[in-house]
């Protein structure tokens, strides 16, 4: 019989971090060390600057906006991607533009 389970967090939820602004998001999977989620960040959204102890995949679907990592930051649009390494400083932000992102984390 499949293992068909529900989502951890389907519903769009504002990010439960201090420093977000702008930015929601919901829990698509967490299993076998592996979370994915999906992040909206609306226009002039932010994720403040932090660190991970595990690599981050950064998928942009839509929009664009811009990433740093270690204080080097870089222009991000639909159909790119990035990696945050582990214990690096990394951010996510938009101007103008909104953004979705599917997060990919190897925990």
């Amino acid at each position: 019989m499949p293992d068909v389970r529900s989502m951890p967090r389907p519903e769009w939820s504002p990010l439960p971090r201090p420093g977000c602004v702008g930015v929601e998001g919901r829990v698509l999977l967490a299993a076998d060390g592996l979370v994915a989620a999906t992040l909206r960040l609306s226009p002039h959204a932010t994720i403040d600057e932090h660190d991970a102890p595990f690599p981050v995949d950064v998928v942009c679907l839509s929009g664009s906006g811009f990433t740093s990592v270690d204080g080097e930051s870089a222009p991000i649009r639909s159909g790119q991607t990035v990696r945050w390494p582990a214990h690096q400083l990394h951010r996510l932000w938009t101007e103008d533009d909104g953004m979705t992102t599917l997060m990919l984390e190897r925990r």
